[in-house]
């Protein structure tokens, strides 16, 4: 039995990884997995929202990854590949689910008391952290709440813009779609989701 040596991977580039790991260092794809778990499984419980199906596109996200060991092309940035196959892998879930829904064209509306990125800056946090007071558990619900509903394509976009930091170019790569239309769809998402947060926060006055 080969000893797996796991010492200095950390300091590892992921190209060096997935050199090591097409080379059988399984310690290499366990510090893939370490690198990019709590990221990856984040992006997923936003997504999905819906336990029963994160842990299952979870594991198959990685799943594919060490199965594709001799496929994989080792020029393409890891990070990027890895969400396109959750977002892939997600997406089937959801229609497995039948909770697929159509793209609908909102326009941009501000909200009157908070601003969209002070919105969105509240789901950046761990779940786990704890949230001082009742107004900001309110706000987190709602936030969670709209961002459900949105329907697939805005969702995915907004999730891969603002909590995952992707840029046009690898958003566009990971959903397989034109830049043009990541820009177009993003603001149609965060219009939506103004909208909505408006919506509910007049409501909540009424």
């Amino acid at each position: 039995m080969r000893l797996i040596m796991v010492e200095g991977l950390t300091n590892r580039t992921d190209s060096e990884l997935l050199d090591r790991y097409c080379e059988g260092d399984e310690g290499a794809f366990k510090e893939i997995v370490d690198r990019y778990k709590n990221g990856l499984h984040a992006f997923l419980r936003k997504f999905l929202n819906r336990h029963e199906l994160v842990e299952d596109v979870f594991q198959e996200t990685f799943l594919q990854l060490y199965s594709s060991r001799e496929s994989f092309d080792r020029s393409r940035p890891l990070r990027p590949w890895l969400f396109t196959i959750a977002a892939n892998k997600a997406k089937d879930a959801l229609r497995k689910a039948q909770r697929s829904a159509a793209v609908s064209i909102g326009t941009l509306a501000q909200s009157d008391e908070m601003s969209f990125e002070e919105v969105l800056n509240i789901l950046t946090r761990d779940d786990e952290a704890p949230i001082h007071t009742l107004q900001r558990q309110e706000t987190a619900a709602s936030v969670k709440q709209i961002i459900a509903t949105l329907p697939e394509a805005l969702r995915e976009i907004l999730i891969l813009a603002y909590f995952n930091q992707f840029s046009y170019k690898q958003i566009a790569e990971i959903l397989s779609i034109p830049i043009g239309t990541v820009k177009s769809r993003l603001h149609t998402a965060v219009a939506r989701f103004a909208q909505e947060w408006k919506s509910t926060r007049s409501s909540e006055e009424a």
